[in-house]
């Protein structure tokens, strides 16, 4: 029996998960009997289930607040929580504040409690910076060329360190762009790769401010989801001191992804994108991998999806789109 603490609970992601965890009640080979939900807005409760849910509005960088968070020894910790690229990029102070110190003070109120739960930390392909081998292995070195990934990067350090010394048991999963996220638009200097699927499924104009020639690394929703679960069952000798993973993915380029759009929806929906072309975004992507050797994470039982088809299949059975 487990309790379970997800923080960034109120984010696409985390309500995701969260959704996937009440309705199977396990996590890790075990029974959930608790779960709290964290954000800096209050997530919204699930409904009809049977497992008690606290639902708390919290800044995880604010004095006390991961003191708080795990005052109930949580035995497993998702920690989801952080200001996206492109706002970690334009925000500096508050990229810092929330994607390091927060990182740090969960950490160190995991340390003060003097337990060792299961930590899961959602990191990113964004710890890799230009120039780059044409897959990129986990043991590549990490040199962000964004703050984001300079923060991320930051928190894979913390969270082995504080997992060698016994503090937790970490594990790091380096997340590709999730794509389609579901919802409006965000802060994220990626987000166009879902935007310019999502929005004209809905039949709205998207902006496109890069080539179609850009290729990334990509999953949906549902395969991360996957991973994080994964995960959370892991066993941490298989890991040994290298804590975080590179997740699989697909390396799909946007002409590709238009491509699975018109196969899909029709013309119609593609004529709905228009290009605009944006130097910050175009700089900031151009420093991002493309493509990844994930063999460890996939050795190790990690899943990615088949193609980007599926994945745009996977978005409308989800959201419940109707072409």
């Amino acid at each position: 029996m487990t309790h379970v603490l997800v923080i960034g609970a109120a984010g696409m992601l985390g309500r995701k998960l969260v959704e996937k965890l009440t309705a199977t009640g396990r996590i890790a080979g075990q029974d959930i009997t608790r779960m709290t939900l964290a954000d800096v807005v209050a997530p919204a409760a699930p409904e009809g289930i049977a497992i008690p849910v606290s639902c708390v509005a919290a800044d995880l960088s604010d004095p006390g607040v991961a003191t708080e968070l795990v005052a109930h020894r949580p035995g497993h910790i998702f920690h989801l929580a952080a200001i996206v690229s492109g706002e970690a990029e334009v925000e500096f102070d508050k990229g810092y504040r929330i994607n390091m110190h927060g990182t740090l003070a969960l950490l160190e109120a995991v340390r003060q409690a003097d337990y060792c739960p299961r930590i899961v930390y959602a990191s990113s392909i964004a710890v890799f910076g230009a120039p780059f081998p044409d897959a990129i292995p986990d043991t590549f070195h990490t040199t962000p060329l964004t703050s984001y990934g300079a923060q991320k990067a930051i928190g894979e350090l913390l969270l082995a360190d504080y997992t060698r010394k016994g503090f937790c048991d970490g594990i790091g999963i380096r997340l590709p762009t999730i794509v389609v996220r579901p919802g409006k638009p965000n802060k994220a200097a990626s987000g166009f790769f879902s935007g310019i699927i999502r929005e004209p499924l809905d039949g709205n104009v998207a902006i496109l401010p890069v080539q179609m020639s850009v290729k990334h690394w990509m999953a949906s929703p549902r395969a991360a989801v996957g991973f994080l679960e994964h995960a959370a069952g892991l066993d941490g000798a298989a890991l040994g001191a290298r804590r975080t993973l590179t997740m699989p993915g697909l390396a799909v380029t946007v002409g590709e992804e238009i491509d699975a759009l018109r196969e899909i929806a029709g013309q119609e929906h593609v004529d709905l994108i228009r290009f605009q072309p944006d130097e910050a975004i175009a700089r900031i992507v151009a420093g991002w991998p493309r493509a990844f050797d994930a063999a460890r994470a996939t050795e190790l039982g990690f899943v990615a999806d088949e193609s980007f088809l599926a994945i745009v299949r996977a978005y409308i059975e989800d959201e419940r789109i109707r072409i």
